[in-house]
């Protein structure tokens, strides 16, 4: 890895955006950080920081400018996707197609991408309107998905089968979204678990896929993850033809370079449905957590493509043992009264970071917003990890009151 220094613009400064802004400043590197919250933390480490939201492209572009920044990435965040590929198509810095960002960054252009294209997806529309969705729920097959159209983390996601909850799902996802547009979506019954991984292109090419198995937690929002686990159990054989339909979706959006979001399901009949591509690295921890298995930093590729550097380098590698990402959640609102780990999984846990503090007002977890700490675990085998990983109640007391 290249070590000369560059000036690099990171848009974020949250604690799941640490990694990143470690890595560029251990590279040698100018960061400068971007955060409309003043109490981020990664303003700590920057050796710059705007107090500037990171969704304002024109006053991100503003501070591009007179820094004379070298790149610009967003680490693990959606919404600044676009502002990324914006400020860096005006300033000539290595990036992805605007148009193509926004395909991936935006729910509803997403999916008519992918029906474009013939690409296996559910019967979906987006709407502004709640009476507009009204219609089409009516004449689409029950259950139906209600989610924002811009906002990453599972964030206002439902599901729902009657009209008689449509108008609070429908609100719901509307209060989580930018743009201030729902998608209404068919249903999809998987089989085995979700795939959510982190993957990375070089020159057009998906050179790396690290597929993780997703878990939830039944007494939450089913549809927000609180782990991935690695190796997936997926047959090979579908993880391959998974990758064949991702790769053909990038290469019809001319992607380059970069780290991307992944995630997919599998259909009783085989079939491959992608979720979502998020041109970003993965939050939750998926980028440490797929160091530690695969010996592959795809932190330090992100900010190797971000600059223009070389990422030729970067092979596939499959994970040498049995690892974990995991949020630790709230089940119901209240006060904070403890987090506490049983001895069977304390040894587990390698990475451990807590985001909230015994006698703190903490909600019942519906979304990444609601986390109240992040950790990597390892494990001897892949039947200790699903076992533990599924019935984590068991294993992390959080209690309120």
């Amino acid at each position: 890895m290249q070590k000369q220094q560059k000036k690099i613009l990171m848009l974020g400064g949250s604690y799941f955006q640490l990694p990143i802004i470690k890595c560029a400043k251990e590279a040698g590197h100018y960061v400068i950080v971007c955060d409309y919250n003043p109490n981020n933390p990664g303003r700590e480490l920057a050796d710059e920081y705007h107090e500037v939201s990171v969704i304002d492209r024109e006053a991100v572009l503003n501070i591009a400018k007179s820094a004379e920044i070298d790149g610009i990435l967003v680490y693990a965040f959606d919404p600044a996707a676009p502002v990324v590929a914006y400020v860096a198509e005006n300033l000539n810095l290595p990036t992805n197609p605007y148009e193509s960002v926004m395909i991936l960054a935006r729910k509803d252009l997403f999916r008519a991408f992918l029906a474009e294209h013939g690409f296996n997806v559910p019967q979906s529309s987006s709407f502004y309107n709640l009476d507009e969705a009204k219609k089409f729920f009516a004449q689409i097959k029950k259950p139906v998905m209600i989610k924002p159209v811009d906002n990453a983390g599972s964030k206002g996601v439902l599901k729902i089968s009657d009209i008689s909850e449509l108008e609070s799902a429908f609100n719901y996802a509307l209060s989580y979204s930018t743009e201030k547009k729902v998608v209404v979506e068919e249903f999809i019954q998987r089989v085995g678990y979700q795939i959510d991984g982190d993957g990375f292109v070089v020159d057009g090419k998906l050179v790396f896929t690290g597929f993780a198995d997703q878990h939830i937690d039944k007494y939450c929002n089913p549809y927000v993850p609180v782990g991935e686990s690695v190796p997936s159990i997926q047959p090979e054989e579908l993880q391959q033809k998974a990758r064949g339909e991702i790769q053909r979706a990038l290469t019809l959006l001319n992607w380059r370079n970069g780290a991307l979001n992944i995630e997919y399901i599998v259909d009783g009949s085989g079939d491959i449905y992608i979720l979502e591509i998020g041109p970003r690295n993965g939050g939750n921890l998926i980028p440490d957590m797929l160091k530690l298995a695969t010996g592959i930093d795809l932190i330090q590729y992100t900010v190797n493509a971000a600059l223009g550097l070389d990422c030729s380098s970067l092979k596939m590698e499959k994970p040498h043992g049995c690892y974990s990402t995991y949020i630790v959640h709230a089940t119901s609102s209240g006060v904070l009264n403890e987090i506490a780990f049983t001895d069977e999984i304390r040894s587990n846990i390698v990475y451990y970071q807590e985001f909230a503090l015994p006698g703190t007002y903490v909600e019942k977890f519906d979304g990444s917003d609601r986390t109240l700490g992040a950790m990597i675990l390892k494990f001897s085998s892949i039947s200790e990890m699903l076992e533990k990983i599924d019935n984590m109640g068991s294993y992390i007391h959080v209690t309120t009151k």
